[in-house]
Parts: structure tokens; C-alpha cells; sequence
């Protein structure tokens, strides 16, 4: 792959022609968080200083790309947006060594866009992780689930065991754990995420979670 392929997003690749890839990349992920958290997303649309409208055609240029029978996969349309990573390391995960790439999110600075590779190239994951050396929030009880304020592996390393379940689309997660709540008594949580950062609380369900293999 090509450095001009990596930086400059090519025709069709998601990005629309009159923004930079990675303010468009951001509009996807507002865009999948914009059914659980509106106002948040308007205020960083203001932010970003972009439309409604700009969001949902970013989105839509993403989609089309991702589902294009024709096009690479693997990295391919995250670096046609984002560029170069900012960093590159191996991460052994069971028996199998990935790849971790990592890219910086304005819209969050102390969070990184991380996508993680297997051997062969294809893509496992990809969500907002913390960045090394930024504070995690300190997760003590239930009040402290502040949406956009977490990702998934700090929610579930603060109240575990956690147990993945089964989200609504493939960029969500959800977690049910149990967790002090403001009070003491411990309350039953389940937490839901878009690209790997908190959303919201979910009412829990009598069937019990629905694990996943979802990392």
C-alpha cells in the first residue's frame, strides 16, 4: 500500500469531497451514536462545525464503501480516511499474534481510534480506546457511568466479572455487570456502547445476557 493511498481517500472511499478524512471518519462515528445520545452529537456537530446533513452523507459515503462488493477490505477504508496511524504494535490475544493501529480522535483527545488486524490482514475490531498516559475516569458506582465518559474495557475492568452480550449492530456493545449503585446497594447494569465508548444504561432483561464473542 502506497503512502498517497494511505492519506489521500480515493473516489468512493467514504469521505466527502469537501471535508478531510478525518473529520468525515468522526461524522460516522457520531452518526452511530446519534440514536442513543442526540444532544451530545449536536454539540459536537457544532463543535466540528458541520451540518446534520454533512453527518448522515459522511455516513453514507462510509456505508456504501464498506459494503461495496468490489472494494479492499481489511485497513483499507480506515486508512483511506485517517492516514497513516500514529502508532503500530503487535498484541498477542489467546494463541494468535494481531496487529493494534491506533489514530488520534479531536473530538476526544484522550481517547484513540484503534482497529485491531489479524495475521492474514482482516480486520477483528475496531472502536475508540483510551490513549496511553491519559487518566482512565475512576468507576466507582453506578452514577459514574457518564456517557461518552468510558469505553468498554474500563467499564469492564471497574465492575467485573462484566459479560458480553449481543448488540443491536455491529459498531455496539453491550456489557451487564453489577455495580454499586449511588445509594451502596449494588444495582444490575447493563451498559451499552457505540465503537467501544459508553452510551447508556439499559433496562435488564428476564432472559439474562446473550454472551457474545465479541472482544
Amino acid at each position: 500500500m502506497t503512502p498517497a493511498t494511505d492519506n489521500a481517500p480515493p473516489a468512493g472511499s467514504g469521505a466527502p469531497s469537501d471535508l478531510p478524512g478525518p473529520l468525515a471518519f468522526q461524522l460516522v462515528l457520531l452518526r452511530h451514536m446519534a440514536d442513543h445520545q442526540p444532544v451530545l452529537v449536536e454539540d459536537a456537530l457544532r463543535q466540528l462545525g458541520v451540518t446534520r446533513a454533512q453527518m448522515r452523507e459522511a455516513n453514507r459515503r462510509w456505508q456504501a464503501r464498506m459494503h461495496n462488493p468490489r472494494a479492499r477490505a481489511g485497513l483499507q477504508p480506515y486508512r483511506a480516511l485517517l492516514g497513516t496511524p500514529e502508532a503500530t504494535a503487535a498484541r498477542r490475544i489467546g494463541d494468535l499474534t494481531c496487529k493494534a493501529l491506533t489514530w488520534p480522535v479531536p473530538l476526544w483527545p484522550d481517547l484513540r481510534f484503534e482497529v485491531l488486524t489479524a495475521p492474514g490482514g482482516s480486520v477483528w475490531n475496531a472502536w475508540l480506546v483510551r490513549a496511553p498516559g491519559a487518566p482512565a475516569p475512576d468507576l466507582r458506582t453506578t452514577a459514574d457511568l457518564v456517557p461518552w465518559s468510558c469505553t468498554v474495557d474500563e467499564v469492564a475492568r471497574a465492575f467485573a466479572p462484566a459479560h458480553p452480550m449481543e448488540g443491536s449492530a455491529p459498531t455496539r456493545w453491550r456489557l451487564a455487570c453489577t455495580a454499586p449503585g449511588p445509594d451502596g446497594p449494588p444495582q444490575d447494569v447493563i451498559a451499552e456502547f457505540t465503537w467501544g465508548l459508553y452510551q447508556r444504561r439499559a433496562e435488564p432483561t428476564s432472559t439474562g445476557p446473550t454472551t457474545t464473542g465479541t472482544p
